[in-house]
């Protein structure tokens, strides 16, 4: 017996065979089509239980179908797949009332587990919207299998008020992950107010959130209103929640539960109308269990959880993301078209970005800035590493801590002579075992070059060339 009626439309021959084998051998009955107009033909009959159908089709595009298609039948499934694999994808098919959006290559066990649940449910009627968008305009850039299970969540939530607990690392992508859950909302009109944790004085969160009546504390001339007043209607996105104090948490916590809030200072209870999006590259559950997070926010807020990739977990990405940076340039700053080269983009994805997409962004506005090349090559992307090792070298030696590096050196080198006085000639001795192991471990760091050592190291090159000689250091140049 047949567990329904299965429309597939695709110009793909040979998704269209997989399609329909896997459909058959999981009980379904099947129509294929390859082109929009007979799937139309067949829904204003009223053939078929669900559709199954990719957006690019050799007569129409049909997300201009879909209206029509919800029009005449609301209650009809429509799974929706897609070789364009970006945030608009998601988001439309989302927007014009789709079932389910499934990027290609999907994986087919997922695909029949979807038809099944179509089959069993009746989706509400939703009034479909046709967005033209630019893709400039969409802060969320990756075709990656990561980025596509970013995407449909995004594009679930997009219709929803739920609360949001956004984890990444940092330069991940968070705030815009919240820009965009709000921008593509019910809640669009209203703000979009953000606020990071961590940028504000611990006394004053409260006063930042919940606002102050005048006369509330010392300063306060005048009454002021907190984000959650300006964000009413809209979306209030709390950046690092991890770093709040554990009295603003208590007060937030009562807001998740009651919807209503007192400014400080003040005595009446004002309504709130705000979804809340927090975000944090910390491990909240750890700071609950060192009593710095309460564990019953921690569950207000966790309510749809949202991980982001960081950039080495999706370096497939790096052109598009390139690609994107390059025409954002283009387009803010009115100047030539660049391109990567082939050499240039291996580049990109053979380094681990720590600083992830923000990184990578920077990266490429510099070379944009700083070289006037229509084509940017392998040899100028590799200079710019050089340059921000060269950097970060100079930072981690600013932050180093010299004095409790000798400490440490002294405590265990007098610890050998017991309680009896250390031998003469000691200074002399502690430089030289010092100075030679320094000076090797800045020569490897630099790959043996000297010029660089010695910026480092805060000396002459002749004085270092010196020291090497007199030290007997061995110096082994490699390649950048």
């Amino acid at each position: 017996m047949s567990k329904g009626h299965v429309l597939i439309a695709d110009d793909d021959a040979a998704i269209r065979m997989v399609l329909q084998r896997a459909l058959v051998q999981a009980g379904f009955e099947i129509q294929i089509t390859s082109n929009a107009t007979t799937l139309w033909q067949w829904i204003s009959r009223g053939e078929g239980d669900v559709v199954v159908t990719d957006v690019v089709m050799p007569d129409e595009n049909i997300f201009n179908l879909i209206p029509r298609m919800k029009k005449a039948r609301p209650e009809l499934p429509i799974i929706v797949m897609s070789a364009q694999n970006t945030l608009v994808t998601a988001i439309t098919a989302a927007e014009l009332g789709a079932y389910e959006y499934l990027p290609k290559p999907f994986d087919l066990n997922e695909l029949v587990a979807v038809v099944n649940r179509a089959m069993s449910q009746t989706k509400t009627d939703v009034t479909p919207s046709q967005p033209a968008r630019d893709e400039l305009d969409v802060p969320l850039v990756g075709r990656s299998p990561a980025m596509q299970e970013v995407y449909r969540i995004l594009a679930r939530l997009t219709q929803t008020d739920l609360t949001v607990l956004i984890h990444g690392e940092s330069g991940t992508g968070k705030e815009l992950v919240a820009r965009a859950l709000h921008d593509y909302s019910k809640r669009k009109k209203g703000g979009y107010v953000a606020l990071n944790m961590a940028a504000i004085p611990k006394e004053l969160i409260e006063s930042e959130l919940f606002g102050h009546e005048k006369g509330a504390f010392t300063g306060a001339t005048t009454r002021n209103s907190g984000r959650f007043e300006q964000a009413r209607g809209g979306t209030l996105f709390l950046d690092e929640i991890g770093d709040m104090p554990m009295d603003a948490q208590t007060r937030l916590l009562r807001v998740l539960q009651e919807g209503e809030y007192m400014t400080v200072g003040g005595r009446t209870p004002i309504k709130t109308d705000v979804r809340v999006i927090a975000a944090t590259h910390r491990d909240l559950r750890g700071l609950i269990s060192q009593g710095l997070f309460r564990e019953d926010l921690f569950y207000r807020l966790n309510v749809v959880p949202l991980s982001l990739p960081p950039l080495r977990e999706r370096k497939e990405d790096i052109p598009d993301l390139v690609n994107h940076f390059l025409r954002l340039m283009e387009k803010e700053e009115g100047g030539q078209s660049r391109v990567l080269t082939s050499g240039a983009i291996e580049r990109l994805q053979a380094h681990d970005w720590p600083g992830n997409v923000r990184e990578l962004e920077n990266l490429i506005r510099r070379v944009v800035v700083l070289y006037a090349q229509d084509q940017i090559n392998e040899e100028l992307i590799a200079q710019e590493f050089v340059s921000q090792d060269l950097d970060q070298q100079k930072a981690d030696i600013d932050n180093f801590d010299v004095s409790q590096a000798i400490e440490h050196y002294l405590v265990g080198y007098f610890r050998g002579y017991g309680n009896s006085l250390p031998p003469p000639g000691l200074y002399q001795r502690v430089l030289h075992e010092m100075e030679k192991p320094l000076l090797s471990a800045c020569l490897a760091a630099t790959k043996g070059n000297q010029l660089r050592a010695a910026e480092l190291l805060g000396l002459n090159r002749n004085t270092l060339r010196d020291k090497i000689r007199k030290l007997d250091i061995r110096v082994i140049r490699t390649s950048e």
